[in-house]
């Protein structure tokens, strides 16, 4: 497994591949990888002939008083996992590499309408961040394919609407979520969790389930059902950021819309938790 911290070295890598007829898939990362990050990888490693990883701790995406200082940054250990998954190349940049000039002085991409609601609207510039970052990444790597994990199901949205408008030709995949026996969703941010917070975290995942299976029983008012769930949720000991029931385009939904999502984030501790459920 080869690995870059330079565009320069890491394009010329990927012209010899390109030259070969060679396929590549980009696997975009903030390390610290769990089983999730790594069945994007396998799912990757079946579609092409080459993986790139990147592992970028993007500090655009990142608001003030977030946990950007304290993300942690596992490189060796992320390597070390990747290399046993069969990934070609892991592109690990530093900052200046990604955004050369002050960020406030830095060109940036923004996806407006779809970026305002749920994590967007308490998250202001969070999607900007992960749009420009995105696309700087498919404009360095320029892949065949890039996979994402639907556990960030609005940044699976974003990123499918910024590669329509802007004509990327790129494929985008998306791999479900990969949770505890549990159901908590695996996520780098579980680490933060407390022995008690860890046991109460799954209460989320019940509660998206429960939702569901009130709709499957014919449950229609969507607004009731999802305010019983953030008082649910409230007195477990969350603190809510939203639970709400939309279609899969993230539009309005309607009672008798099919399939919809079902999308929670809620704070428990010092932790945002976020976890989403298909309704067919």
């Amino acid at each position: 497994m080869r690995r870059f911290d330079r565009i320069a070295d890491l394009r010329a890598c990927l012209e010899e591949w390109r030259r070969a007829g060679q396929r590549i898939v980009l696997v975009p990362t903030m390390g610290n990888l769990h089983e999730g990050h790594l069945q994007l990888v396998d799912t990757a490693r079946r579609c092409s002939d080459r993986v790139v990883v990147s592992i970028f701790v993007n500090p655009l995406q990142f608001g003030p008083g977030e946990d950007y200082d304290r993300y942690p940054r596992t490189l060796e250990a992320d390597c070390a996992k990747l290399e046993t998954r069969g990934a070609d190349l892991v592109f690990a940049p530093p900052v200046a590499e990604i955004y050369p000039r002050p960020l406030a002085e830095s060109t940036f991409v923004e996806v407006p309408g779809i970026t305002e609601i749920l994590c967007g609207a308490s998250r202001p510039g969070h999607f900007r961040g992960v749009a420009t970052v995105v696309a700087k990444l498919f404009n360095i790597v320029q892949p065949d394919v890039a996979v994402f994990g639907e556990k960030d199901y609005q940044q699976l949205q974003v990123i499918r609407r910024l590669v329509a408008d802007l004509n990327f030709p790129v494929e985008i995949v998306g791999v479900p979520i990969v949770r505890e026996a549990d159901g908590l969703a695996l996520s780098s941010r579980n680490g933060y969790l407390t022995p008690e917070e860890r046991a109460r975290a799954p209460l989320l995942y019940r509660s998206l389930c429960q939702a569901r299976d009130a709709i499957a029983a014919g449950e229609r008012d969507f607004a009731a059902l999802c305010r019983r769930q953030r008082e649910s949720l409230e007195e477990a000991g969350f603190r809510p950021d939203y639970f709400e029931i939309r279609r899969p385009d993230l539009g309005e939904a309607g009672p008798d819309d099919r399939p919809l999502m079902i999308l929670a984030a809620a704070w428990l501790g010092r932790t945002r938790l976020i976890d989403n459920l298909q309704v067919p």
